[in-house]
């Protein structure tokens, strides 16, 4: 590698402020400290505040990662859909035990949650999908999400078929539905200067006068 070419990874530097996060700052439990994260993120006008990164495993373990966009969230864990058949689909039928990472750069803020997906409701799934946008509802009938295509024209011709085939409703596809994930711990990660970061991790706790939303939180080094 040329030495210049190596400079321009490892020579990319960016203090972050001097902004933290203390214990004093945090709300009683994960859900409440997230909502008031991810509004910040929204009234700060973050590029797609709800993108988030999901992470799963395979049979054979190995890991794979790809960004999805959380289309809800309630202390009973956050949503996303998909086509059940994708990889994702597939490693989190297998292997359920997955990572969501929300990347806020321009907080100098991360939120990751580490849990199980369990899927949706056939209910729940059928009322997002008529939500969704026409375009979006045909795209899912044309896509067999990360199977192999000879070629964009593959890919358009099939959402022509699927256009003309449903010039009214829009069936919900067999192979699609969604994911929700409940947490077992959720950091929140804001960065510091001198990489001296903040770390702080909810994880269940018996519920007792100290800890009465059933969660604590404790400080990891950066």
């Amino acid at each position: 590698m040329r030495d210049g070419a190596k400079d321009q990874y490892a020579d990319l530097r960016r203090e972050y402020s001097d902004e933290g996060l203390v214990e004093s700052d945090l709300a009683d439990d994960p859900f409440a400290m997230f909502q008031r994260w991810y509004d910040d993120a929204v009234a700060a006008a973050v590029y797609e505040p709800n993108a988030m990164v999901v992470a799963s495993v395979s049979g054979d373990g190995r890991p794979s990662a790809r960004m999805v966009l959380l289309k809800g969230f309630s202390p009973e864990g956050w949503v996303f859909f998909t086509n059940l058949g994708s990889r994702k689909g597939v490693e989190l039928r297998g292997n359920p035990h997955c990572s969501l990472l929300f990347p806020w750069h321009p907080l100098e803020r991360q939120v990751r949650v580490d849990g199980v997906a369990t899927e949706l409701p056939r209910a729940d799934v059928d009322a997002y999908f008529a939500q969704r946008p026409r375009n979006s509802r045909l795209g899912a009938h044309a896509s067999h999400q990360s199977r192999e295509v000879s070629s964009r024209a593959e890919l358009d011709a099939a959402w022509a078929a699927a256009d003309a085939s449903y010039p009214d409703e829009v069936p919900v596809p067999d192979e699609w539905g969604g994911f929700r994930v409940a947490p077992d711990a959720v950091e929140f990660w804001q960065g510091r200067p001198g990489r001296m970061h903040d770390r702080l991790v909810y994880r269940p706790e018996a519920d007792t006068d100290a800890h009465p939303s059933g969660w604590a939180a404790r400080r990891l080094a950066p």
